[in-house]
């Protein structure tokens, strides 16, 4: 796994999984730029309305004693994976939108 990937990641006390674009990771911990997996689908109907950004990713640390799983994000066969779909309606490359990239109003994380 390497920096720049999109994955999906599983953490335990509390329960919660993210999904964005993988920082860093360490022995630590991991370091995503990152939606809640549960807000995904109206951030991604955010982007396919072009309208206000009211959802937006957001820079995490996670440590190492939370995390129970970080999967590469991907298609399989005919499930299409949450970045493909979020390229097919949007025309945009998710990462771009997750770092705040071309389209995405400028850099997003200055904004915190």
């Amino acid at each position: 796994m390497e920096a720049g990937e999109v994955v999906v990641v599983s953490c335990a006390a509390p329960r919660e999984k993210f999904w964005g674009v993988l920082l860093g990771l360490t022995a630590t911990g991991v370091t995503l730029r990152a939606v809640p997996l549960d807000a995904c689908e109206d951030w991604l109907r955010q982007h396919a309305a072009g309208g206000p950004a009211l959802i937006g990713p957001v820079t995490i640390f996670l440590p190492a004693h939370r995390l129970e799983r970080i999967e590469i994000e991907e298609s399989s066969g005919a499930v299409e994976c949450f970045a493909d779909r979020f390229r097919r309606m949007t025309g945009r490359d998710p990462k771009d939108a997750l770092l705040g990239g071309p389209a995405g109003g400028g850099d997003a994380r200055r904004e915190m």
